[in-house]
């Protein structure tokens, strides 16, 4: 059993999940979603939102900025996850304030249209971003917020160390 007292079980916890299948999974969608956003938003994209209203014109910007604010949000907080993995990063360095995601930067945008007259791709794009966002921020706040002010290991831990015991790992 593993001293709950120490730091370490919180690198360890990190450790956990940058080598986990779910942090795979999370990495692979992160990333080919911003591939493919970029890939709109510098083709189709374009030629969509010069046949808008000058006022979807404006909300096509401003849900296309804050769609690739969250997504290089996303893409940064993977790649810090993936630096731990490799081993280029310690797990203590990605505890840092400046590795956190910044929901108040993609949060406060006001909406200057209407969603309906903003194209399709953009809004199944932006919603596909967000939810991504939220399980990242989720993660991220059980991982270093929660963790920092925690004396015990989360549930997540526990659950994985219980999953390594069944199978002799």
């Amino acid at each position: 059993m593993q001293d709950t007292h120490s730091p370490d079980w919180r690198n360890d916890v990190i450790q956990d999940f940058a080598r986990s299948e779910l942090f795979e999974r999370t990495f692979q969608e992160g990333m080919e979603l911003v591939e493919e956003t970029a890939a709109y938003l510098d083709g189709g994209g374009r030629q969509e939102s010069k046949l808008l209203s000058r006022n979807a014109a404006l909300a096509y910007a401003a849900e296309s900025m804050r769609l690739t604010t969250r997504l290089m949000q996303v893409a940064s907080w993977l790649l810090v996850q993936r630096a731990v993995c490799e081993g280029n990063m310690v797990p203590a360095a990605a505890c840092e304030d400046r590795y956190r995601l910044n929901a108040d930067a993609v949060t406060r945008a006001e909406v200057l249209a209407p969603r309906a007259e903003l194209p399709g791709m953009l809004t199944r794009l932006a919603d596909r971003a967000e939810r991504l966002y939220e399980r990242v921020r989720h993660l991220d706040t059980r991982m270093y917020v929660e963790s920092q002010t925690s004396e015990r290991p989360n549930a997540v831990r526990g659950a994985m160390d219980r999953l390594k015991t069944a199978f002799g790992v």
